[in-house]
């Protein structure tokens, strides 16, 4: 099968099946789910053939497919085109392959809902925007789907439309992303500026040229990175994920934990060449990255929500990643991403599975003792529970202490910071999976705690599978493995980026450590584990004692159980004063100065029009006198000036 067959399968497939939900699924509401689902299938089927078709291994070039100019108005030219190459294959794959396990999951999850029709039909057009923002070829085409699945994680996290904290959670969603994206246009139109293009390949290969362009390359990547800021939840527009968590749970778990959330990590990996001649700009995503991970880490050791856990974790999961980015480790940080959408996405729909059965019950104080009543929920999450903290031989081992390896290099103060928070994401997870499965039951007797169907449950082993074993693509050395896939896989998409900034920096300095202090600062890692688990086991776990309501806490201790007051000083520093200006835009200015203004003006002209009204009588006689004395006046000017 050509390129050119395979691409717009994998594209548009999903947005076929967003139209016939769209336009029939309240007709057909039985079959919204296996439709859209299996469309999503195909679009993975697609994927699968294409990267079979080419040979990320061998292949050193991209490849372009267009489909048709898209815009051109003067010298500005963008073609609706993709750039297959291993990153956007990469991508596309866990896309389309942990979005068609979602889709599947849906159908148990979101049985006898009346808006299922609607519900795929949002699920599926987010998958089309998704490809093409990784497949995008130029940065026009990125920001349509950049900007398309903003829209839908709106319309998903306000999929509940009478629930009104869903319907404020997705204006703050929205808001939130839309303030971080004027950076991102201003870092578009700042390339194109600077550049003349919007391709990708064409950017890239002026940079070597474009003396002006590298002078402006810090101000294009601190756009950028404000705008994958925004995306990815990073501090401090990380307020929007939790608050988004109000959707439906397959929602969360393939946009605000697999897919979506990571689409800035992919924009700084897309734009390498520009991100790695900035290293200035590199230390400070590595210090908002570091801190957003402890910062988040702490504030998810004191929420009850089972998925607000899972969100600030995935805020902090993402901290690692752009700690990744900001090094300039590429492949560490994509690593990680793989890894962490196995085993997040099996944590939410885990957690999906735990509340579809308790009834819609998501507080952690009234679960417990459930993994005798939802044994594959169980054992699947405890698995998902091991990777995320990463305990070995888990995925989350290797990608996240090869990220940590990384802040080693760049600054043992970033490596201590990273331990801490592997102790505290370790804290709140087992308190989590401890609270929900073991213990004493605190489920409500008039619920009936029960597995999940198998549409739910199928999902969650082979993610589960995903997550124990995912990992063993990069095996470092010290550890007896020596295998890497990913370096290997990466390198063409990296390489032009690292020999620009040969160029102009010198050779990029490769650091390796000895095996014994890779094993040391694995060590250091493991430590925490089993510290984070220790203590909380200790202090919490055998004594099943209950967390405490946000309320209750005194000290310290208010400031991560209250989220920092974060939102408050966001209401009563910014959109407090800004309400106010509004309100007094709107009703002194506008109604009392300008609408005044602009009816004394009508009513001014009303009058004089009354008046002269008055002279237009229909009469001869009268229009023979205005005449006369028209003449007359006329003619006294002339007179009086000596004319």
């Amino acid at each position: 099968m050509s390129w050119e067959i395979l691409i717009p399968v994998l594209v548009f497939s999903p947005l076929l099946g967003s139209v016939l939900n769209a336009l029939f699924g309240r007709y057909w509401k039985g079959f919204s789910g296996p439709i859209g689902t299996s469309l999503s299938f195909i679009s993975f089927a697609a994927s699968v053939f294409a990267y079979l078709q080419f040979h990320p291994l061998e292949r050193q070039d991209a490849q372009i497919v267009t489909l048709f100019n898209w815009v051109d108005v003067g010298n500005f030219k963008a073609d609706l085109a993709y750039q297959v190459d291993q990153l956007s294959l990469f991508m596309a794959l866990i896309i389309t392959g942990i979005g068609s396990l979602i889709h599947l999951y849906s159908i148990g999850y979101m049985k006898g809902n009346p808006g299922i029709g609607r519900f795929f039909s949002y699920l599926n057009l987010f998958v089309f925007f998704m490809l093409h923002l990784v497949l995008a070829e130029n940065l026009v085409v990125l920001f349509f789907g950049w900007e398309g699945v903003g829209l839908c994680s709106y319309l998903l996290i306000g999929f509940d439309t009478h629930k009104e904290n869903a319907a404020q959670a997705s204006i703050k969603a929205f808001v939130t992303n839309r303030i971080a994206d004027l950076a991102m246009i201003g870092g578009i139109a700042l390339t194109y500026w600077l550049s003349g293009s919007v391709s990708f390949i064409t950017i890239s290969e002026s940079l070597p040229q474009a003396k002006f362009l590298l002078n402006a390359l810090p101000f294009v990547a601190i756009c950028f990175f404000i705008g994958a800021m925004g995306k990815s939840a990073q501090f401090p527009f990380h307020v929007w994920l939790p608050d988004a968590m109000a959707g439906p749970t397959p929602v969360s778990a393939l946009i605000h934990a697999a897919t979506m959330v990571t689409a800035g990590l992919f924009l700084i990996a897309r734009l390498n060449f520009i991100f790695i001649l900035v290293p200035k700009v590199g230390f400070w995503i590595v210090c908002i990255g570091t801190f957003t991970a402890f910062f988040a880490a702490t504030i998810g050791v004191y929420q009850n929500d089972i998925k607000k856990v899972l969100a600030y974790s995935t805020v902090s999961q993402l901290g690692y990643m752009f700690v990744a980015m900001g090094t300039g480790a590429y492949v560490a940080g994509l690593f990680h991403l793989l890894t962490h959408a196995f085993f997040k996405a099996l944590l939410f729909l885990g957690s999906g599975s735990v509340i579809h059965g308790l009834s819609d019950e998501q507080d952690l104080r009234r679960m417990g003792g459930l993994k005798s009543q939802m044994k594959i929920t169980w054992w699947t999450f405890l698995l998902g529970t091991l990777a995320i903290v990463g305990a070995p031989p888990f995925s989350g081992f290797f990608s996240k202490d090869l990220i940590l390896e990384k802040a080693f290099y760049f600054h043992p103060v970033f490596f201590g910071m990273g331990i801490a928070t592997a102790f505290l994401t370790t804290f709140y997870m087992f308190r989590l999976t401890f609270l929900a499965f073991t213990g004493k039951s605190r489920v409500s007797h008039s619920v009936h705690p029960h597995e999940s169907p198998w549409t739910m449950t199928l999902p969650l082993v082979i993610l589960a599978l995903g997550a124990a074993f995912s990992g063993y693509l990069l095996v470092p050395e010290s550890l007896g493995g020596g295998i890497d896939f990913l370096e290997k896989y990466f390198s063409p998409v990296f390489a032009k980026g690292l020999l620009y900034y040969s160029q102009q920096k010198g050779a990029l300095e490769v650091h390796h450590l000895s095996h014994e202090l890779e094993l040391l600062l694995a060590g250091l890692s493991l430590g925490a584990i089993l510290l984070g688990v220790g203590i909380y086991w200790f202090f919490f776990g055998r004594k099943e004692k209950l967390p405490l309501d946000e309320s209750s806490y005194t000290g310290w201790r208010i400031l991560p159980a209250n989220k920092y007051f974060i939102d408050e000083i966001f209401k009563n520093v910014l959109i407090g004063p800004i309400s106010a200006l509004s309100e007094f835009l709107s009703e002194v200015v506008e109604k009392r100065l300008i609408d005044r203004v602009l009816t004394g003006t009508g009513r001014l002209s009303g009058g004089i029009s009354s008046l002269l009204r008055r002279i237009q009588t229909g009469t001869v006689v009268d229009y023979a006198f205005l005449i006369v004395l028209g003449t007359v006046l006329i003619l006294s000017v002339f007179l009086w000036r000596g004319i």
